[in-house]
């Protein structure tokens, strides 16, 4: 089984969360694991910024002490029991407030991009600047770089992010784990502009639940739907140009998905398609409209270009969401890049359409590209379906239709180039 930088086979959160709360395992015990391996690993992967073991430490034994004074069992009570985490920057901790109070434990800070660059798809850890597990010279993503690298290399088994343009999904694409953004608004965020909001990068669809039942209100959680869901395939949104590797193998992906019962693909809606035209759906290009309304003060004429593609891609997107359940695409445009940045191209492209409309999204391993490095398939469903997107990842990875990090059944059918992980 191929496993890139620093992993280890490790528990899932549910798994480590029951062990701990029926003392089969003790907080301190996990916790010191964690800590050890990212001592171990970090020095080449630079997944972060501030490492708290002494204080990680100290609130594991609260937990212990917390399960010690509670409720036996295996129910529902602190659902994160012992369950290491880490948070995205050194501000992270702030919104991580639900998942303590769940009983995980934060282990540090992960690497976000540092000064000097436009481009975001890039973390600097405390030793250096971050790197793909699965080639060192190839970058991981971002903004949340060390979270997506930390998951994949198994130093934890879940990590916090904020996802403002694709931040969530992109590093979760290229380094081979499992990104969910959340509707936007639906969950605190300190952006004023309204494009980011929170998410999650960890090893399965399963531990993204976890997360999610965490955060949300009760009332949020519904019942898992069932499979297979109504799907549209879009390879570039009808505006983006991705290169032929990351399409195919998201594609091939998507297959398997309904080889596998989990989706069932649907024709376009004519509203959303170009004139005598079969293609899949066309989106007006949100980059206008997302920089306009990043912009501190931004233009009126910018702001009213905005507005427009806003209503258009909203339109759009909800007469698409009339006729299938699910939006499918590529994660990212292109392959991971090199530390030296992404030349011309918006790695964004596919994801930060649905930062702007608000839709929640979630990207998925699809496999491995000729270089060693992992693709995404990238999920989107309508406003508050969360638990749609989690249900869909969950069949996937029931039926084997896609592997998380390290599992071959993520690049069955592919062809690739022998690319050894970090050592």
């Amino acid at each position: 089984m191929r496993r890139p930088a620093g992993v280890a086979p490790s528990e899932t959160v549910a798994e480590i969360a029951a062990a701990v709360r029926t003392r089969r395992l003790r907080a301190v015990e996990v916790v010191a694991e964690a800590l050890a391996r990212i001592e171990r690993a970090d020095p080449v992967l630079c997944a972060f910024t501030e490492v708290w073991a002494e204080e990680a430490l100290r609130r594991a034994a609260e937990v212990d002490a917390r399960v010690d004074a509670g409720p036996p069992g295996s129910g529902e009570w602190l659902p994160l029991a012992g369950v290491p985490i880490a948070v995205k920057g050194r501000y992270g901790l702030r919104a991580a407030g639900p998942l303590l109070a769940a009983g995980g434990v934060a282990v540090g800070a992960t690497a976000v991009p540092g000064p000097g660059t436009p481009w975001q798809t890039w973390g600097l850890g405390a030793r250096g600047r971050t790197v793909n597990p699965w080639r060192a010279d190839r970058t991981p993503g971002g903004s949340s770089a060390g979270a997506a690298v930390a998951v994949a290399a198994g130093l934890v088994p879940l990590a916090a992010g904020s996802d403002g343009a694709g931040s969530v999904r992109i590093p979760a694409a290229w380094c081979g784990v499992v990104g969910l953004k959340v509707t936007n608004g639906r969950l605190p965020s300190p952006d004023r502009t309204g494009l980011a909001a929170p998410g999650v990068l960890t090893r399965t669809a399963a531990d993204a639940t976890a997360w999610w039942r965490a955060v949300s209100a009760p009332a949020a959680v519904e019942a898992p739907p069932s499979v297979p869901r109504t799907a549209l395939w879009s390879p570039d949104l009808g505006f983006s140009d991705p290169d032929e590797e990351p399409v195919a193998l998201a594609r091939a992906a998507v297959d398997r998905l309904v080889d596998a019962g989990v989706v069932r693909l649907v024709r376009p809606p004519r509203t959303v398609r170009p004139v005598q035209s079969a293609e899949p759906p066309l989106l007006l290009d949100p980059a206008p409209a997302w920089l306009a309304l990043r912009a501190p003060g931004g233009s009126r004429p910018g702001l009213a270009d905005a507005h427009r593609i806003r209503v258009a891609n909203d339109r759009r997107l909800a007469h698409l969401f009339a006729h299938a359940e699910l939006l499918l695409t590529p994660t990212a445009p292109t392959a991971p890049h090199g530390h030296e940045g992404p030349g011309d191209v918006y790695s964004t492209a596919l994801t930060w359409a649905f930062n702007v409309s608000g839709h929640p999204a979630l990207s998925l391993p699809a496999g491995f590209g000729n270089d060693g490095c992992p693709a995404g398939l990238q999920l989107v469903a309508p406003h508050g379906r969360e638990a749609l997107l989690l249900a869909v990842a969950r069949a996937a990875e029931q039926r084997q239709a896609l592997g998380a990090v390290g599992s071959s059944t993520a690049c069955r059918g592919l062809t690739r180039k022998r690319v050894d992980p970090i050592v």
